[in-house]
Order: structure tokens, then sequence, then C-alpha cells
């Protein structure tokens, strides 16, 4: 049955098509892993450390089994899983490889570690079991950031990391940079720390694990963005093959980021699952998502700039240091955010010089996975400082000094190797502050209040290809997807995605591609993804490669189908596969003769019941499977942001009076849901900017562990954002798509902060780190009056 169509210009792509997943949603008939109920399913909770580092002396859990309901508890003694391991193939000096225990076995490294696994008929009773279990620790001291993890004679979180540093990589040294710096007319230096943050899905993480006797297969019901790595982790930790593991993937609430790393908690609670024959839920409470859960961003930036006279950047030089915390994440390593910054530094900008050292430091705290934008809100906004302060000290406009060095001639070839296929960055950044000037918010500076303007000016990298990644050196490189189509006896497909929607709307887009690609209604496709025994093999969701690799395969799988159903049909119409073509409207006609035409429905029940008329050398069904990897350095999105604050005298709060976003993420597939991209992006900036962080005291305790400590923004704080679109088609990709999952949060941190500075131009001071501290903006404002 066909639905009403929103076709724009008689094709599906660029229609602001209505998400398809919405009327599901919306009605409460959403299924999450939390919805999920199995015949006879236990429950688990976790025993989780207390203290942030010592040694495991002693771990009793006869009192936990006594407790009633409680129906197991597991030590890692009693499981015997294998750790989780993520590598990197690089020398000794740049990468030192850790392991992760499914649960702690000798020592603790974070307070929320897991220790234990208590299995429970129900999750009360699994809680009182946790209260019931003893640990005997060794307290041992903790090092709790970065500076103290880098000193002399400081406590080792790992015995096989020396000075605790687990990747420490020089990237680029360009020959002579120091010259440079020595000779040049302006030299500028930020030094800028960036909190760490929670992603905070809405849906925290969970599994339902099964053991089926019939399949002699482990069922894990779970809401990750990678299931395919899910599977291959699993199955090596338990000693099963991967045939024995099937993952699959309900609804999710969001994921960010933090769900495409492999957590211990899904591998404890399915090999539970295993050991007791019975299922096994785990669903994480929001305190343990808080402070046990992979976080991101705590980072530490020294970089200085060159420029000549006339503003024109002659030479960049970083040092990056980045707080990972306990332990490299699966398949990323600790690796992901120094080598990110290091790779991509010079962002939108022509560099002739460029130097710079990355290093991930492990800590005493729990550990960090990738977080939307990875690494780059935190260089574009050092960086975007970088032009701020060069522009004051040259007397230049800040727009100006970042026209003057934008790259306008593509493609490009950065001093850091990296081609950049053609974008908007000059014209994004002329029409962004055209729409500000001509709304008059620059007339406001003139009235009194204490108003400021910022911009932020960037690329966002997408669609990482297996190139991409080989280059990090990582020993899992993620890149392609596979797709496999399907055409039923009714003339409907089915087309299977290896990427994983946590809430960016595949249900919808992925349809759009195939509709287009046959000349279907959408209602005639279903998108299929988040099941690794339906799906050949996928890398999952992130960095937005869903709609540039996943949607490309999809793309080319749809075309194969095509293909076949114009050479069945030239074959039945006793014409050359030539004189025939798709009508658009479920069929395939005669080109010279429209009116000559054999529906798909028609075509399908050729090839499944009457196979005997199919074309010699034609075999039975209707499917097709292609694959696809960006080639190259992958593509690049591009936007600009720019934001108007006031700040209070009285208080130091910052409120944002305006927000203006112009992007160019090349053909949008679907505009309405790259502006839902957008703001949703952008609103996890202002965030960061302004709100959220997780701190630790001086023992390595969590000081947020709730909501009444970790700020969120509400709605109020939200500013209405205004999304202008530009397009520069990928040459690479299905449709000319770029990614935009993540370009509203790498610009919002940078732009918000450079509206901030520029509010408190007259007072002598400068902010560099987020969040940034309302008190700080309060003293400024209070010293400038006095």
């Amino acid at each position: 049955m066909t639905g009403p169509r929103f076709r724009r210009d008689g094709a599906w792509v660029g229609a602001s098509v209505p998400r398809r997943e919405d009327p599901r949603l919306l009605a409460g008939r959403g299924r999450f892993v939390d919805d999920i109920t199995l015949p006879g399913m236990l429950h688990a909770q976790f025993v989780r450390s207390t203290v942030a580092h010592g040694w495991i002396r002693a771990v009793d859990l006869d009192e936990v089994r006594a407790v009633p309901g409680v129906v197991a508890a597991f030590s890692a003694a009693d499981l015997a899983l294998g750790d989780i391991t993520a590598l990197l193939d690089r020398p000794p000096h740049e990468f030192v490889p850790t392991s992760m225990p499914v649960l702690a076995r000798d020592k603790v490294r974070f307070v929320g570690e897991p220790v234990a696994i208590v299995i429970a008929r129900d999750p009360y009773a699994a809680e009182d079991g946790v209260e019931a279990a003893v640990v005997e620790y060794e307290e041992l001291e903790p090092v709790v950031g970065d500076t103290a993890a880098l000193a002399d004679g400081a406590p080792l979180v790992h015995a096989e990391a020396p000075r605790n540093t687990l990747v420490d990589v020089s990237l680029f040294a360009t020959e002579g940079i120091d010259e440079v710096f020595a000779e040049a007319p302006c030299v500028v230096r930020v030094r800028s720390k960036t909190g760490r943050q929670n992603a905070l899905p809405l849906e925290t993480r969970g599994v339902v694990a099964s053991w089926d006797d019939r399949d002699e297969q482990l069922h894990v019901k779970t809401n990750t963005q990678i299931p395919h790595q899910v599977r291959t982790v699993l199955a090596r930790c338990a000693g099963l093959d991967e045939k024995q593991v099937r993952v699959t993937v309900p609804d999710m609430g969001g994921g960010f980021g933090q769900k495409c790393v492999v957590g211990r908690e899904e591998i404890a609670a399915a090999a539970a699952a295993l050991r007791l024959r019975r299922p096994v839920k785990w669903i994480e409470d929001r305190r343990d998502a808080l402070t046990a859960a992979f976080l991101a961003r705590e980072q530490r930036y020294d970089v200085r700039a060159a420029f000549d006279a006339d503003g024109r950047i002659l030479a960049l030089d970083a040092d990056v240091v980045c707080d990972m915390g306990a332990y490299s994440c699966y398949p990323f390593t600790a690796g992901i955010e120094p080598l990110m910054a290091s790779a991509e530094m010079p962002s939108v900008y022509r560099v002739p010089a460029y130097r710079v050292r990355g290093r991930a430091v492990t800590t005493n705290k729990a550990p960090t996975g990738p977080y939307r934008g990875v690494s780059r809100p935190q260089y574009v906004m050092v960086v975007e400082r970088l032009m701020e302060r060069a522009a004051r000290e040259l007397g230049l406009d800040p727009v100006e000094i970042r026209r003057r060095n934008v790259i306008t001639v593509f493609p490009y070839t950065g001093v850091n190797g990296i081609t950049y296929d053609p974008g908007s960055y000059r014209e994004s950044l002329e029409l962004c502050e055209r729409v500000l000037r001509e709304e008059g918010w620059y007339d406001l500076r003139d009235t009194g209040r204490v108003i400021g303007i910022g911009y932020a000016c960037f690329s966002e990298r997408t669609g990482y290809g297996s190139g991409a990644f080989a280059q990090r050196r990582m020993q899992v490189v993620p890149g392609f997807d596979i797709s496999e189509i399907r055409m039923d006896v009714s003339g409907t497909v089915s087309v299977t995605t290896g990427t994983m929607s946590h809430g960016q709307s595949h249900e919808t887009t992925m349809a759009q591609l195939v509709a287009d690609r046959l000349g279907l209604d959408i209602a005639q496709v279903k998108v299929v993804q988040g099941d690794t025994d339906r799906i050949t093999y996928g890398f999952g969701s992130f960095a937005s490669r869903s709609i540039t690799i996943g949607g490309s395969a999809v793309a080319a799988a749809a075309e194969k189908l095509g293909a076949q159903l114009k050479e069945i049909a030239a074959h039945l119409m006793e014409v050359d596969v030539d004189a025939c073509e798709l009508d658009g409207d479920g069929g395939v006609r005669l080109r010279d003769d429209p009116d000559r035409r054999l529906s798909f429905a028609e075509l399908a029940d050729v090839a499944y019941l009457r196979a005997h008329l199919l074309p010699k050398g034609v075999g039975p069904g209707l499917s097709a499977t292609a694959s696809f990897d960006v080639p190259g350095d992958g593509t690049f999105s591009n936007a600009t942001h720019g934001v108007v604050v006031e700040l209070d005298p009285g208080t130091g709060g910052v409120e944002i009076l305006r927000y203006v976003c112009v992007e160019d993420c090349g053909v949008a597939i679907n505009p309405k849901v790259v502006d839902g991209q957008c703001r949703g992006g952008i609103a996890q900036g202002i965030a960061g900017a302004l709100f959220e962080q997780v701190t630790y005291d001086a023992a390595g305790q969590p000081l947020a562990p709730s909501l009444m400590e970790y700020k969120v923004p509400t709605a109020s704080e939200i500013p209405d954002i205004a999304i202008h679109h530009l397009e520069t088609p990928c040459a690479f990709t299905a449709n000319g798509a770029k990614g935009a999952g993540e370009g509203g949060t790498i610009g919002a941190p940078a732009a918000v902060l450079n509206a901030v500075n520029d509010a408190l131009r007259d007072t002598g001071v400068e902010l560099d780190d987020t969040p940034i501290a309302r008190e700080a903006v309060f003293r400024a404002l209070e010293a400038h009056r006095g």
C-alpha cells in the first residue's frame, strides 16, 4: 500500500518527507531495550568500585547469593572471560596497548568500574544483592588530571604505560617552522582547556541476552551503534564462534558516540545469560550513566600561530593533551582524540607550516570514548580563538581575517596531507555575517547593553573511508559498508544497511535513496538495520558516515536491482535491454513506446513463480548486493556559525539572543532531517560551552553523579536557531551528499566563546576555557565597572 507522495520536482531526494519512524515513536509504539520482556527473564546489576585506584584483595559474594530473589553472582574469576583490547599498529613509543577486563580482576582504576555482576529475579533484588557485596581494596594514590598523570613520579594507572601515556605522536613537523615563528610580524598564543562531558543520550545503555537451544545461538538485543563489533568482541571474550552470536538493535533513544564503543556491561550480562541458560536484562541507571559510562572531551591545548602583517597565517604549532581516563575504548583506542586533533587542526584555513604533538594520558577516571564531533569542537575552538586574537593584534575585523585565510581553491591539499573536496568556506562566512548585519544585531552593541557577536568557521570531515582510518593504523579498520536489496513477489523491496540509526531517520532517508533509484513510493521500501544475522557486515553509525557511505551502498544495490529488472523486462517484451527504462512509477517501460510497460509486481511474479520464463543465465529471485568505500581522504561538509550574546552584569550570566548557522552538507537527502541534525548538534555544543562538565575531587570521586549536579541546558537556554543551506555536491557519494551529523556540535563552542569574549572586549579579559565560568564573566565585568 502506497502512502501520500511528498516528492520535490519528481524526486524523493531533496524532499522534506515526513519521518516514517514518527507515527510509531510518537504514539508510544516504539520498542526499546527496556520494553523487551522474555519468559523467565532475570535482571542484572553491577557491584562497582567505590575507590578510584586500588588492588582488589577480596571479592566476597556469599552474602549476595543469600539475598532473597538473587539467583547468581559472578566475579571476574567466576566468568573467566577474555579482555577487551583495542590496538593500533604503531611502535611502542607511540602507542601502549592496555586491556580492559570485562569485570575488574586484580585492580580497579576508576570509581564505578564493574567488579562483579548480580543476577536476580527482579531489578530490586539485584540492587539489594549489590548492597550485600563485600569487596576489600588496598587503596592506591589516584591520578585525577592530565598534569598530575604526567608529573615525575606519578602513580601509574597501568604499569605498562610509562608516565601514564598511552599515545604520543608527532604526525607533522614542517622543516624550518621555528624560523617562521622567529621572523613573523605577529605571533599569538592560546592555552585552552575543555571540560569533561557525558554524551547523555535520553536512553541509557541496556541489553537483553538469551541463549537459544534450537539455533545454538546467544541472542543479544542491545542499543549499540556498532552491532557487528559487539558480536566480534563478545564471541572473542566468551570463546564462541561468531555464528553462535546474534546481535540485534531495537529502537534506540540516542547514542551520540557513547554507544559506538563496546562496553563491558553488555558483555558481562550476555556471558551470564550463556552461563545460566536464562534471559538476562541489564538497564543502566542514570547514576551509572553519569559516572561509569564512556565520557569525552577533556582536553588541553597550547597552540601558537604566526601571521604576516596582512593577517595571513604563516604557521601553526600545537601541543595537545587528552585525558582519556582509565582505558582505551574498542575499537578506536585512546588515540581517537589526539589523532583526530593532530590530523585535522588546520581546519578550513590555508596553513603553510604545521607542527603538532598529540598525547593520550590515562587517569583514574571513567574511560573516554567518542562523542559527537570527537576533538573537532575543541581544536576548532582553539583555532578560532587564534583568529580572534590575531585580528585584535593586527587591528583587523574578525570576519576579514578569516576571509583572508579560508581555502577558496579546490581540491586543496593541506600541509597535513589531507585533500579537501570543494566546499563553500568563504561563501558561508560571508552569508552568516550578512544575515546578522541585516537583522540589526551589530547595532545593539552601541546601546549600552553588554552585547557580543562571535563566529566560527569550520569543516566537518565526513564519511571516513578505509584509507582514512588506515592512516591512524587501527587494527580494526572501519570504512566500507555493504547493502543487500531484495524485491518480493508483490514488487516491494527490503534493503539492508550496515549503519545503525539512533535517531537520524534512516528509515526515511535510506528509503528515499532507494525510491529514487527504482521509481517506487517510499512506503514500498523497508529498511533493515541492526541485525548481524541479516546484514552481511557493517561498521555502524559514527563520524557522519551513514548517508555518505551506508547510503551510497544502498543506492548502488538499488541500481543493480534496477538493472536486473530491466534485463527481465527486455526479455519478456522481446527488445534490447537498452530500449528499456525504469518508468518512475514502479515499472519498466519502452523508451520509444511508454505505454508498453511491465510493473515490478509482474516482473517479480515471473522471477519467483514462473522462473522458466526468465532469460537464459538469469536465476530465480530478485536481489542484489553492493558495497561502498569513500576513496581518498573522504569528503568535507562546512559551515559558519554566528552567535549574538548578552551578558548580565549582575550575575555574569550569558544569554544567547540569536544563533545563525550557514551549513553546506552537499545535497541534502531530506532538508528537514538536516535541520534537525543541526539544531540538535548546536544544542549539545551550547551545553559544552556554557553548562556541562564532569568533575572529580582529589580522591577521584565523581562530583556530578546525578542531574542535580550535572548541569544540562533546557529549552529555555537554547535559542531559536536560523539555518541557511548552501549546496556544494560531493563527487564521491550517491546524490552528492556529505555528512551532517556533527557540524552543529563542532561549531557551537567556538562561536559562543568568541561572542562572550567580544562582549568582554573593553574589560581586558579574555576567556579560553569551556564551560565558560559565570564567575569569571562576573569578575571581569565588575573589575571593568570599578
